[in-house]
């Protein structure tokens, strides 16, 4: 009774939150610029673009069906239980060893299975001149990540199935505070501890574009740490930049395939869009907005495991069991793929309204425009995709919806 009431605290908690931190109006972004913007643009250009997302769409949705699949087959049925009593029977089958090698050996299945279409949708990106990375780097690429992610997947197992031991009727209210501080500690830890394992960061020379970028950030009154450019081209063509950080961590990260391909203003342009995330705490609102919705999980899985039917089939007493690992991993699948169109909502408009602080920052909708350019023709980006794909899985307003929102701006429609 009080994890349910709980979970619909929690979850009511979210929808307030949400409805007043994220900025739901939508800047102008009328079709007619759009359609105008559309037309500007190289046709060729425009027509690879579209191309290869033609191309990659089987591997990314198939990973997605694959993974799906793969996760409510182990979740589901007893396989995932003996693949973690398999795990735990080298050491006796001590409850640790099931809860975090179970816990990662279903996980390693999972993206084994699926790892064919990465490196299905690396091969048309090496095709198409976007990717720069050798077979052995891609793979050392994807080693790094799955390593990662074991640690945050053994410390969030290790936890949660320490609290259900030391608290059987009571483990939803210390796990759903243990996941909301484990959702903010790695907001803070992440970019200092994990964005170094996959790239390297110089400080950029000092010079005019240096002095323009921290005073930019100044003027903005968004302390940044340094300016520091990563070296992406050793793994792509594609330009970006992004602040990263909170606080004192705080620093602007310019890619190097962007200083080569932009000019100094489209650069401003692209760290005034990012300042933009950083002076309307959009990290801190992402973090507490994650925070609630782990807390609202925890509790809703509690309530789940009064569904004995539910866990006999997966091979389990009660999520409490490491034998449910890999029911809670299915859980977790399908619980991310119903909540992402939702969540990547969010993202666009959070997204837009960088655009506008831009724009506000700079006052300059040209190099806006330019800069939008340059990104979607450097980076082969879908400028017009299809609206009901751009609904449920982009993150960002398209390309021509982004020009049009800024020629709207430059009309004086703000």
């Amino acid at each position: 009774m009080w994890a349910a009431l709980a979970f619909a605290v929690l979850v009511v908690a979210v929808l307030v939150a949400a409805a007043l931190l994220v900025p739901w109006a939508r800047p102008p972004a009328p079709r007619s610029d759009q359609v105008a913007a559309l037309g500007e643009l190289p046709p060729d250009r425009v027509a690879r673009g579209k191309a290869l997302h033609a191309e990659l769409r089987p591997a990314s949705y198939g990973s997605l069906v694959l993974g799906l699949v793969v996760a409510l087959a182990l979740g589901l049925t007893p396989l995932g239980a003996a693949l973690v009593t398999l795990a735990g029977r080298p050491f006796g089958g001590h409850w640790v060893a099931r809860a975090v090698l179970g816990g990662l050996l279903v996980v390693l299945v999972a993206e084994v299975l699926v790892l064919p279409l990465a490196a299905w949708r690396h091969t048309i990106l090496v095709r198409y001149g976007l990717s720069t990375q050798t077979w052995g780097a891609w793979a050392v690429d994807v080693l790094k990540a799955f390593a990662v992610g074991a640690v945050i997947a053994s410390v969030a197992l290790l936890g949660f199935y320490t609290i259900t031991r030391l608290s059987p009727r009571w483990w939803w209210a210390w796990g759903a505070a243990g996941a909301a501080a484990l959702v903010v500690l790695l907001s803070f830890v992440l970019p200092v501890l994990v964005e170094p394992v996959f790239n390297t960061f110089t400080p950029m020379a000092a010079g005019p574009l240096r002095d323009r970028l921290v005073a930019l950030a100044e003027r903005d009154g968004v302390p940044v740490r340094d300016v520091l450019v990563a070296d992406a081209s050793r793994r792509t063509r594609a330009v970006n930049a992004y602040v990263s950080g909170l606080g004192p961590t705080r620093r602007i990260v310019v890619y190097d395939t962007l200083l080569r391909e932009a000019t100094d203003d489209e650069v401003e342009s692209v760290v005034a869009h990012e300042l933009g995330h950083a002076k309307d705490s959009d990290v801190r609102t992402g973090t507490l907005l994650t925070a609630l919705g782990a807390a609202a999980a925890v509790c809703g899985l509690y309530v789940l495991g009064a569904w004995t039917g539910l866990l006999r089939r997966a091979g389990a007493d009660s999520f409490a069991d490491p034998r449910a690992v890999a029911l809670l991993v299915a859980v977790v699948t399908v619980a991310g793929l119903v909540s992402m169109p939702v969540q990547n909502l969010v993202s666009r408009r959070v997204e837009a309204r960088a655009d506008r602080h831009a724009l506000d920052l700079t006052g300059d909708p040209a190099a806006f425009e330019s800069m939008e350019k340059r990104l979607a023709l450097v980076n082969l980006s879908d400028v017009d995709p299809d609206r009901v794909e751009h609904v449920l899985f982009a993150t960002h307003p398209s390309t021509v919806e982004r020009i049009a929102a800024a020629r709207a701006y430059a009309r004086g429609a703000r």
